[in-house]
């Protein structure tokens, strides 16, 4: 499996983390995020979208920083695209260090950044209406602290 993958199909959570486990014992720490298809405000439906080939170079060269900053052991982003429900699993961030304030520190920079910067399109459906959905002003405040 890849390190960072954009896809429509599910994932499965454990064989995300069993690709980050190290066989040769320097892993100490594997941090992880699932996000999460919330019903807030009666949202029916999800329909993500993005630009393929572009949308996971974007991805890697935030990876890339994320391996600058952190002494990561490993990696794992995969986003989902397409229609998704309440419930469905959109989001996993994994990574692997030594120690764990890196693997936690990185893990939540890649989240971050795929929430205020990664280039995906989403339109959200409630009822009969549907809206695109534009930035938060609280997801841009989370990432300046990267900065």
């Amino acid at each position: 499996m890849k390190e960072i993958r954009v896809q429509a199909e599910d994932f499965d959570p454990g064989a995300e983390i069993a690709a980050l486990q190290d066989t040769s014992g320097g892993c100490g720490a594997i941090a992880t995020f699932i996000g999460l298809v919330r019903s807030d405000g009666g949202l029916t439906s999800m329909t993500l979208d993005h630009y393929p080939g572009m949308c996971e170079g974007e991805i890697a060269a935030h990876a890339a920083e994320a391996r600058r900053r952190w002494p990561i052991l490993a990696l794992r982003i995969v986003h989902r695209v397409g229609r998704l429900v309440p419930g469905d699993r959109i989001v996993f961030v994994g990574v692997a260090s030594s120690h764990r304030q890196a693997a936690f520190q990185a893990a939540e920079f890649l989240m971050d950044y795929l929430k205020t910067r990664a280039p995906f399109w989403k339109l959200e459906e409630r009822a009969e209406q549907k809206t695109w959905v534009e930035a938060r002003g609280d997801d841009d405040e989370a990432m300046k602290r990267w900065r």
